[in-house]
């Protein structure tokens, strides 16, 4: 299974220092990260406002990495095609933010886009049974959306591990993301479980963010 998949570490620009972000971004691609993760947050949905479109068409000028966009906002669907406007490769939306999930996940495909469904820390993957082949990814948050610098909610594991045989039962690659106390003594495990996608905000953005990447995907390279 493990060589089917691709892997690709998600530095969260939530935790960068948005005085030095273009610079940050650079030494993250620099690094050798393909994926930036971008969460977007309503004070709706999550207690906490963060950015919307105008930051992400900003960097969307300084770097080719691929936008992963992560809708932490209620009914999504509004601002879908903004959000595509303004440079989004990927779109992941909550499934408990979603009034009719099956069809905002058919939104984004329609729009040329990567779909993914996320699932709260207390929300089964169950409900995910059905919308599965429309996911290109699935996150599994494991901590509780809203603000960065959480540590690891350990039944994720097992998330993981309930998820990644779904899919394989199904025949699908399907990426997992992680989210929430990613950090390179937790890799081993979350790649072990089926992981394949590993956001990471502090351990990449607080200090020497282009050598905090590089050892975070030397660490992701050693179990593949």
């Amino acid at each position: 299974m493990k060589e089917q998949l691709q892997y690709h570490l998600a530095p969260s620009i939530l935790s960068a220092d948005f005085t030095q972000l273009g610079s940050q971004i650079s030494a993250v691609q620099a690094a050798g990260a393909d994926y930036l993760h971008i969460d977007v947050m309503d004070g709706h949905f999550v207690p906490s406002i963060s950015y919307g479109m105008p930051v992400i068409k900003s960097i969307r000028k300084a770097t080719d990495m691929v936008f992963d966009v992560h809708l932490m906002i209620e009914e999504p669907d509004r601002y879908l095609d903004d959000f595509r406007a303004a440079g989004a490769d990927l779109i992941t939306v909550h499934a408990e933010a979603c009034r009719h999930l099956d069809r905002t996940l058919h939104h984004i495909k329609e729009m040329g886009l990567m779909a993914g469904a996320a699932v709260n820390p207390a929300t089964p993957v169950s409900v995910l049974t059905h919308v599965l082949p429309l996911c290109d990814m699935v996150l599994i948050m494991s901590v509780n959306p809203g603000f960065g610098g959480q540590d690891y909610i350990p039944y994720s594991t097992d998330k993981i591990k309930e998820l990644r045989g779904m899919l394989d039962a199904r025949g699908l690659r399907t990426d997992i993301e992680v989210d929430g106390g990613v950090n390179a003594s937790r890799i081993p495990m979350l790649i072990s479980a089926g992981a394949n996608v590993l956001v990471a905000g502090s351990a990449v953005f607080k200090g020497d963010a282009e050598k905090n990447a590089r050892e975070l995907l030397r660490a992701m390279e050693e179990c593949i």
